[in-house]
């Protein structure tokens, strides 16, 4: 069964290498992600937490932290959030990603400060694209990011 727990740095800290904040938590091989992705993600969440009081969860699936799943940025003026999320390489291809989504989705659902929830995917990333449709997202564009290269853009109705 697939459930997100609220980030927090001690998640932070555990997956880059600390203890373990509860003892039935476990990583996958490889961990969640690289330590500079984590690092980033970890600074990166700081002033999304101050605004909506979270915002950044862990996708556990039977006690395992298989994956991440965030606002990228506090809300804009017109409550517009991008999403984003990753699953670990070896727990790719079994759905965690669409089920952490909609679960993601509901928690975003409550905050009164978000309107709009948008989703950037690379152009030759199908897997993620199907999981942004399984969620009711559609396809609203194209663009090319610097860091990313094309990108199709998307956002949920």
């Amino acid at each position: 069964m697939t459930t997100l727990v609220p980030g927090s740095d001690e998640l932070y800290a555990w997956m880059l290498g600390g203890r373990a904040p509860a003892a039935n938590l476990t990583l996958p091989p490889g961990g969640v992600s690289e330590p500079a992705i984590l690092e980033m993600l970890r600074e990166l969440m700081i002033p999304v937490r101050a605004v909506h009081g979270g915002g950044d969860w862990l996708v556990v699936e039977d006690d395992e932290a298989v994956g991440l799943c965030s606002l990228k940025a506090p809300a804009d003026a017109e409550g517009r959030i991008e999403i984003g999320y990753g699953i670990a390489e070896s727990r790719q291809r079994r759905g965690h990603a669409t089920r952490a989504i909609a679960l993601m989705l509901q928690e975003i659902a409550r905050d009164p400060l978000v309107k709009i929830v948008t989703a950037e995917t690379a152009v030759a990333n199908i897997a993620s694209q199907r999981v942004l449709e399984r969620n009711g997202f559609v396809q609203t564009g194209a663009r090319v990011d610097a860091e990313d290269g094309p990108v199709l853009c998307w956002r949920r109705p």
